[in-house]
């Protein structure tokens, strides 16, 4: 559906007061990136980022979106937008100068990464189309809490509406794709804006995918909900605001979502940085200056007669009185205080290492166990779900059936490992369901649904393959409430299976690679080695504040040598709280995991050859028990670090390293490790047994470290 219109021609319902008002938006937008840009050549801002070109159909959007009722999630180039809704140039002007006040993250993120807890404006991260996702789950809360009766709880209403801005260039991102098949399956009150300046950076739009106009590929979405908008003239405010209210009534009746595709400019180059003369030509230059909404939609008000002259200039002036006051006023602002940098990287509130969370002796009596890991993972889901109506299970195959309908005749299906098994079947379709193939969507959507005050506990079905979920775990999860100063947050729980010992997983069933993530700020990382660990953690990490990668080593779920018993729903283990697994005189294993089990075979073969061995379970990886493993240290002074992951890099290296930096007076011989071969695991059995640690490599380590 094409929506383009010359300025002068256009039907508007708007008054005067409202068109006026939109070209105030827009100058003033314009001026605080100028007055930016001086601050930069003046070494007072450290980077500029502008929104040059895209101002009139930001401005129109800031008078169709309500601030701190719908949801917002841009990208760097809406500073007319952020200005709209009420965003000062003030608070501008105090992220330009990393000033401790600035809204969006306290002097953390670079200026133009809009965030404002008040506006609804959620924390604007620098990966292009990595706010789409988090903009569909933010969305689908509305959806879910109606579902779920929860909308007072969660201050939810269910006539908001979500915007979501990017540019022409993020389009080819295949999150976007994803957000748009999410969004349109689950009919999220959600819309789409593409600000389409015709370039990403230097790349024209038709590099970026077939005829540089993404509307046109996205008409098979049409049939199926999806409103769009295509060609506006987006240096055309009025034009513009009738297209987006179109698409915002569109959302808001529940239809669907809405897309809408304005055609602006970008006069300035991209940034700083960046020279857009290297690139285009002088007549494509002249040519945007002559849509630039600065100067045509001035002439249009003073045409129609809703401004003269003398009032225009005077709006200009008062303009500039603003800016100059708010930029004085912020470069008088005081900066972050040295050694600030450590907060809100966790949860103040919620401590999961504290007192609070350690109920361990209240086990019960798990003298002969009767449950399996499996079991004891699925019995804690199901009492944290009775607990906690606000807990959402979805991801790859994890309910029972996503056609409902069936489901009194069929037994289900609960996950590839069946963890999540008869979970739907309880607690309904709107709280267990079933995620596109997609990774990137589970953590994405996870994100926007934890943010809007829901607790998802997603899976992954395979640590193989949460590779595509990479961006959304490490340049979002993890740092959401340390980049926005507090602002927001976002707990959930990713539940991985992980690891190997499988006898067929080969290379892409059996991969460790836990390291990758406990360096990652921000990220609670957990890894039960046995049945009663597993729901003590689980639970933990349910209803602790902070994200948690929690891995289910898959090899232990079925095995007999650590079966536990129901510890009952209020059992917990504390983060940062190891495990002795057997007590020891001369020689400490540091481990976790599959490894755990091995330790102790091997630990059994030593004793009978008088080699006594003390094994500590980590259960946590970050944070880890530093306290218990300095006492094994001091108590036995040899010490084997070992993992299932591969020797070098390993997560094992941080712990040996670290001993043998602040403990090394209370060794009697080097650190060793125990691990895998540096390769892939293979398919074959024999040679998955040669590469993992086993027994004999754990009994070779505790002869040789004895023998120093």
């Amino acid at each position: 559906m094409a929506h383009s219109s010359a300025q002068t021609a256009i039907a508007t319902s708007l008054s005067r007061e409202q068109r006026v008002r939109l070209y105030r938006t827009i100058y003033a937008a314009r001026r605080i990136d100028d007055k930016e840009i001086t601050g930069k050549r003046q070494n007072k801002v450290f980077f500029q980022i502008n929104g040059v070109g895209h101002e009139a159909v930001q401005a129109a959007a800031s008078m169709v979106f309500r601030p701190g009722h719908d949801w917002f999630f841009f990208y760097y180039r809406d500073r007319a937008l952020a200005y709209g809704l009420g965003y000062t140039a003030k608070e501008m002007f105090l992220g330009s100068v990393g000033a401790v006040a600035d809204p969006a993250s306290g002097g953390r993120q670079m200026p133009s990464h809009w965030g404002h807890k008040n506006l609804n404006i959620f924390t604007t991260s620098s990966p292009t189309g990595s706010q789409f996702l988090q903009a569909v789950g933010a969305m689908e809360a509305v959806v879910r809490a109606e579902q779920g009766g929860l909308q007072e709880q969660l201050g939810i209403r269910s006539d908001e509406v979500g915007l979501v801005t990017t540019g022409d260039g993020t389009c080819s991102q295949g999150e976007f794709w994803e957000a748009l098949s999410n969004a349109v399956n689950l009919k999220a009150p959600l819309v789409f804006l593409v600000e389409d300046n015709g370039y990403a950076i230097s790349t024209p739009s038709e590099v970026q995918y077939p005829g540089g106009n993404v509307a046109a590929l996205l008409q098979g979405y049409a049939g199926h909900g999806l409103l769009i908008l295509d060609d506006v003239d987006g240096c055309d405010p009025i034009a513009s605001y009738e297209a987006l209210k179109t698409a915002a009534d569109h959302a808001r009746a529940r239809k669907g979502p809405a897309l809408v595709r304005a055609k602006v400019i970008r006069p300035y180059s991209h940034s700083l940085s960046d020279d857009e003369q290297l690139y285009k030509s002088k007549a494509q230059r002249e040519a945007e200056a002559h849509r630039d909404p600065v100067t045509t939609y001035a002439r249009h008000l003073v045409e129609s007669g809703d401004l003269t002259e003398a009032q225009l200039q005077m709006l200009k002036e008062e303009v500039q009185a603003e800016i100059d006051a708010a930029w004085d006023e912020a470069d008088a602002a005081p900066r972050p205080e040295p050694g600030s940098y450590y907060q809100h990287l966790y949860s103040e509130e919620v401590d999961p290492t504290s007192a609070a969370f350690d109920t361990e002796q209240a086990a019960g009596d798990q003298a002969t166990g009767t449950k399996t890991m499996l079991d004891l993972i699925n019995t804690t889901l199901k009492q944290e779900m009775a607990r906690d109506p606000r807990i959402l299970v979805f991801g790859e195959d994890v309910a029972d059936a996503s056609r409902a309908d069936i489901l009194d005749e069929v037994k289900g299906k609960g996950g590839v490992f069946k963890t999540t098994h008869g979970l739907q079947k309880l607690f309904g379709n709107h709280r267990v369901f079933n995620t596109p193939l997609a990774e990137a969507t589970i953590v994405g959507r996870g994100i926007g649904l934890a943010a809007r005050g829901f607790k998802p506990v997603v899976e992954i079905q395979f640590f193989d393959y949460i590779w595509p979920a990479m961006q959304q775990l490490r340049d979002e999860l993890a740092n959401i409430r340390w980049r926005s100063n507090g602002a927001f947050k976002s707990p959930m729980v990713v539940r991985v299976p992980i690891a190997g010992y499988l006898m067929g997983g080969a290379t892409y069933h059996s991969q460790c690679g836990e390291s990758t993530f406990t360096h990652i700020p921000g990220l609670r990382v957990v890894c039960p080695s046995n049945a009663l660990d597993a729901a003590g953690l689980l639970r933990t990490a349910i209803r602790c504040d902070d994200p948690v990668l929690f891995l289910e080593p898959k090899h232990l779920y079925r095995q007999t040598h650590n079966k536990g018993n129901d510890p009952g729903p209020d059992f917990m283990i504390p983060f940062g709280k190891a495990r002795t697994v057997r007590e020891g005189k001369d020689l400490s294993v540091i481990t976790y995991g599959c490894t755990v089990h091995r330790a102790v075979q091997a630990a059994r073969e030593a004793e009978k050859e008088g080699i006594s061995v003390e094994i500590i379970d980590l259960r946590s990886l970050n944070p880890y028990d530093w306290v218990a493993i300095e006492r094994t240290v001091k108590k036995t002074h040899r010490v084997i670090v070992a993992h299932e992951d591969t020797l070098s890099w390993g997560y094992g290296s941080e712990i040996a390293a670290r001993i043998a930096d602040e403990l090394f007076f209370h060794l009697d011989a080097p650190v060793r490790r125990v691990a895998a071969k540096d390769t892939w695991v293979a398919y074959y059995p024999a040679l998955e047994d040669e590469i993992l640690p086993q027994p004999k490599d754990f009994l070779e380590a505790y002869r040789k470290i004895m023998s120093v």
